[in-house]
């Protein structure tokens, strides 16, 4: 059998996945050898008082066996010689994810980028850092990847109406993030793994057939 828990603890009971199924079992009111494993749906911090929790929702396994996360599968096509094709401008996060969605749908994206690439746009930050020299169409803001590539990284929205953002974020973990931000109130990628993760998107783009053409501001 399989539950969706809620329930608060301590920091550091948080961290200890011992004290996690102790708290399955005692919300279940189960012996702990009950609880076979779990996984987390959803972690944030309460510090509005003196005592700080973390509230965890979890997906318990009770006398069954544990199977891990199952990444959302999913539906990529090979588009290469579809009849359908449509142009995206920018290869920011929009411009990305509307290929992906694209080829799920059996269209060809071909997206034109004012910028360059995410590696060859690395090379340009760093004369920016050092010398002080902007090249106007690949900075911290134009190029692949988009403004939060090499800024942050932060995931947040205000949205929950305008599409399924579970499916954004396991495609996030399918092209190389961490499995935490799938539980996580405020996910965070990080700039040092941004740069892999676009790659690796435009590499499953390429591979189905879709089409970058880069440094194209006109």
């Amino acid at each position: 059998m399989q539950k969706q828990l809620s329930f608060k603890l301590t920091p550091q009971e948080a961290s200890n996945p011992s004290s996690i199924k102790q708290a399955i079992a005692s919300t279940c009111s189960l012996p702990i050898s009950a609880v076979t494993g779990f996984y987390l749906l959803k972690k944030s911090i309460d510090a509005r008082a003196k005592t700080i929790w973390i509230n965890l929702t979890v997906n318990a396994f009770i006398n069954e066996p544990f199977t891990n996360r199952e990444i959302l599968a999913d539906h990529f096509t090979d588009v290469a010689k579809a009849n359908k094709k449509v142009i995206i401008i920018g290869a920011g996060p929009a411009g990305l994810f509307a290929a992906l969605q694209l080829i799920e749908g059996g269209i060809k994206p071909i997206i034109l980028e004012r910028g360059k690439d995410v590696r060859a746009r690395r090379r340009d930050l760093a004369i920016l850092n050092k010398e002080g020299i902007v090249n106007p169409e690949s900075n911290y803001c134009f190029g692949e990847g988009g403004a939060g590539t090499y800024s942050d990284g932060k995931l947040y929205t205000r949205s929950n109406k305008r599409g399924n953002i579970d499916k954004i974020l396991n495609h996030f973990v399918r092209f190389g993030a961490d499995e935490n931000i799938l539980y996580e109130a405020h996910p965070h990628i990080g700039t040092n793994k941004l740069p892999h993760i676009i790659t690796a998107m435009r590499q499953q783009i390429l591979d189905c057939g879709g089409e970058f053409l880069f440094e194209k501001s006109s």
